[in-house]
C-alpha cells in the first residue's frame, strides 16, 4: 500500500482505448489513463497524477502483452513518440478514432447526426507524409546514458516529446520514402566528417539548425537547410548536396539567427533548381513553396476534399465562404461547382499562394482575402462579397472564437461544412450552433495513420 502523499505503482489490465492516444484501466476506484498500451496488456504503471475521479500514469514494465499487440515496424518507435499506435493493428486504430469522434461529439456537444458514417481509412499507412522537418542537436538523446560524464552524440532527427532541447537521432523514418532517409543521413554524416557544428538552443551556438524535406505525389523533391549564419562551409555543404543528389528539384537554404525555429519570417534562398514544387490534387495542380501550408498527406487530402465536396452538395449557383482557407486548397477544389468562392486566411504568404494557384488552374471565380476571420468577417465584408449559401470552416485545433460563431448565426448560411482536426473543440462549437442548425452528417477521416490524430467533417443545415 502506498504511503500518504506518495504516488503508487500499480499492476493493471488495459481495458480499452481512449482519446488523444491514451488507453484506460481501472484502479483504486478511479479511471487510470495510460499511453503506449493496447487493450489486453497487463502492465506495471507508475501513477504520475492522482485526482478525485481519475489518475494518469506511465508504463514501467509490460508484464504480459495483449494478443492484439503487433510488432511496430519503425526501429525508433519506443523513443520517438511521433507515431503512437504502431503496435496496434490499423483496423483497431480506425475503430478507436471513429469511436473517439462520436463520443466527443455526443458528450461535449450533445451532437446526434442524421447520418453517422464510418471513418475513411488511409492507404498507404506508411510513407504517406509529403513533408518532414528534422532538427540538428549537439547532444542527441540516449535512452540508457550509463556514463553521466560521457559526451552525448550529435543528432539529426526529431525532438523527444516534452523535451525542447533533446533530439533523437533518426536512422530510418517510415513516414517518407527511403530517399528522404538517405538524404538526411548523408547530410548528417558529411557534417560530422567536416566538423560542422550543430545548433544548441540553450546557448544559441552552432551552425546547422533544421532540415526540411518535401516529396510530392508527382515525385518532385525539395530540401531546405536552415543555418544560423552564412559561411563558406554552408555553401560547400549545399554544393555537396546538389552533386550527391541531382534528382532534388528544389534545393533551398535560409539563415536563422533568432532564438526560435519559425521559418515564416526568414528569407528563403534558392541554391539550385526551382523555388517551388508542383503537387497534384485531382485535376488541379498546386505550386508548393518552402513556407506553403498544405495537407501533409497528399493522397488522403484528396479523400478529405472529396468528402467535403460531396457534403457541400453544390449545384453551381452558390456563393461559398471558406474560413481559415490556408493556401486555398478547399476553396479551389470547390470553385468549379460554385458560382463564387471566397477564402479568408490570416497569413499573407498563404493567400499569395492561393491567388497564384487560382491563376495556375484558370479559376476565375475565387477571391482570397488576408485577415483574421474574427476581425474581417463583418456586415461590410458580406456586402462586398455577397451572402454565403454554403460556408466551409477548417479552423486550428482551438476551434472558432465565440464571436465568429455569433456572426455565423447572424449570417445564417443554408449549410455549414465544418472540417476539424480536433473533435473536442468541434463539438463545443457545434453545440453553440445547435439552436439554429441540425447536424445532417458526420464523416471522420484518418489523415495520419499510426498517430492519435483524427480529422472530422460535420455537415450542418439551417433549421426551417
Amino acid at each position: 500500500m502506498a504511503r500518504r502523499g506518495v504516488l503508487p505503482e500499480l499492476d493493471v489490465r488495459i481495458e480499452r482505448l481512449a482519446a488523444e492516444g491514451k488507453a484506460i484501466a481501472y484502479a483504486m476506484e478511479r479511471v487510470l489513463f495510460v499511453e503506449g498500451v493496447v487493450p489486453g496488456d497487463l502492465v506495471r504503471v507508475q501513477v504520475s497524477k492522482k485526482k478525485a475521479n481519475f489518475m494518469e500514469g506511465y508504463v514501467r514494465e509490460l508484464l504480459s502483452p495483449s494478443p492484439l499487440r503487433i510488432e511496430p515496424p519503425c526501429p525508433h518507435f519506443e523513443q520517438c513518440g511521433g507515431c503512437q499506435w504502431q503496435m496496434l493493428p490499423y483496423t483497431l486504430q480506425l475503430e478507436a478514432k471513429e469511436e473517439q469522434v462520436y463520443a466527443q461529439l455526443a458528450h461535449i456537444g450533445g451532437v446526434q447526426a442524421d447520418s453517422e458514417r464510418h471513418i475513411l481509412g488511409a492507404s498507404p499507412t506508411l510513407a504517406y507524409r509529403n513533408k518532414l522537418e528534422f532538427t540538428f542537436s549537439p547532444r542527441g538523446w540516449v535512452t540508457n546514458h550509463t556514463e553521466p560524464d560521457a559526451p552525448l552524440p550529435p543528432a539529426l532527427g526529431f525532438h523527444i516529446p516534452r523535451k525542447f532541447d533533446r533530439v533523437l537521432n533518426i536512422e530510418r523514418c517510415l513516414l517518407q520514402p527511403d530517399l528522404s532517409n538517405t538524404i538526411r543521413n548523408t547530410i548528417r554524416d558529411y557534417a560530422l566528417a567536416h566538423s560542422l557544428s550543430f545548433y544548441d538552443p540553450k546557448t544559441q551556438v552552432g551552425m546547422l539548425r533544421n532540415l526540411l524535406i518535401r516529396i510530392t505525389s508527382t515525385e518532385q523533391m525539395m530540401v531546405l537547410l536552415v543555418v544560423r549564419e552564412e559561411c563558406a562551409a554552408v555553401l560547400e555543404l549545399l554544393d555537396f548536396i546538389r552533386t550527391k543528389f541531382p534528382s532534388i528539384t528544389s534545393l533551398l537554404w535560409a539563415v536563422n539567427p533568432k532564438g526560435n525555429d519559425s521559418l515564416y519570417d526568414l528569407e528563403v534562398r534558392c541554391h539550385s533548381g526551382t523555388t517551388v514544387l508542383i503537387e497534384q490534387l485531382g485535376d488541379l495542380s498546386f505550386e508548393i513553396g518552402a513556407k506553403s501550408f498544405y495537407q501533409t498527406n497528399s493522397k488522403q487530402a484528396l479523400t478529405l476534399y472529396h468528402a467535403v465536396r460531396q457534403l457541400a452538395d453544390l449545384k453551381g449557383h452558390e456563393t461559398v465562404y471558406d474560413l481559415y482557407t490556408g493556401t486555398g486548397t478547399i476553396a479551389l477544389y470547390l470553385a468549379r461547382d460554385a458560382k463564387r468562392v471566397v477564402g479568408i486566411e490570416t497569413v499573407p504568404e498563404a493567400i499569395a499562394d492561393a491567388k497564384r494557384n487560382a491563376v495556375r488552374n484558370q479559376i476565375t471565380n475565387a477571391d482570397f482575402v488576408v485577415g483574421d476571420v474574427l476581425d474581417i468577417l463583418s456586415p461590410a465584408f458580406v456586402q462586398t462579397y455577397g451572402k454565403p449559401d454554403v460556408l466551409v470552416t477548417d479552423p486550428p485545433r482551438a476551434g472558432m472564437h465565440p464571436k465568429v460563431i455569433s456572426f455565423l448565426l447572424e449570417l445564417a448560411p443554408q449549410r455549414i461544412v465544418y472540417v476539424s482536426c480536433n473533435p473536442a473543440t468541434q463539438a463545443r462549437d457545434i453545440a453553440l450552433l445547435k439552436e439554429q442548425y441540425r447536424v445532417l452528417a458526420i464523416q471522420p477521416v484518418d489523415m495520419f495513420p499510426h498517430t492519435k490524430h483524427v480529422e472530422n467533417i460535420a455537415l450542418l443545415a439551417r433549421k426551417a
